[in-house]
């Protein structure tokens, strides 16, 4: 009894290993990029995921001054796609979304952000 236990944990942990092993070969298709950096004493990330046939694109703000104002500017390719004024929220957040078309050959993303009176800090993610 206890080797057919043993047996069938064995074989259900080897099919449950095999089943994420599928679900991690599946994952990384979106060719997700993301980038982090520090400004102001705030978080920022840039995140590009490849999505039906272009990127969207994600600006978030993380532990800002509750009711501070940035500027937040995403080039693509170097052209200005989106720049807003926001104000971050009651926990210090902003996010800013978008939707490019992939140009072909590479995309370059850059993701400046400014706080209000302060220097602007920026992070770049290249994509092909």
């Amino acid at each position: 009894m206890k080797k057919r236990l043993i047996a069938t944990t064995l074989a259900a942990t080897a099919a449950t290993a095999a089943a994420g092993s599928t679900v991690l070969v599946a994952g990384p298709a979106s060719a997700d990029v993301e980038r982090r950096g520090t400004c102001a004493g705030a978080t920022y990330k840039l995140d590009v995921d490849r999505e039906r046939g272009g990127y969207d694109v994600d600006a978030d703000i993380e532990n800002a001054r509750a009711g501070s104002e940035w500027r937040v500017t995403i080039r693509h390719d170097g052209t200005v796609t989106t720049s807003r004024d926001r104000r971050a929220d009651d926990e210090g957040e902003i996010d800013v979304d978008t939707f490019r078309r992939n140009t072909g050959g590479t995309d370059t993303f850059t993701l400046t952000v400014t706080p209000a009176g302060g220097s602007s800090c920026s992070l770049k993610a290249t994509v092909a």
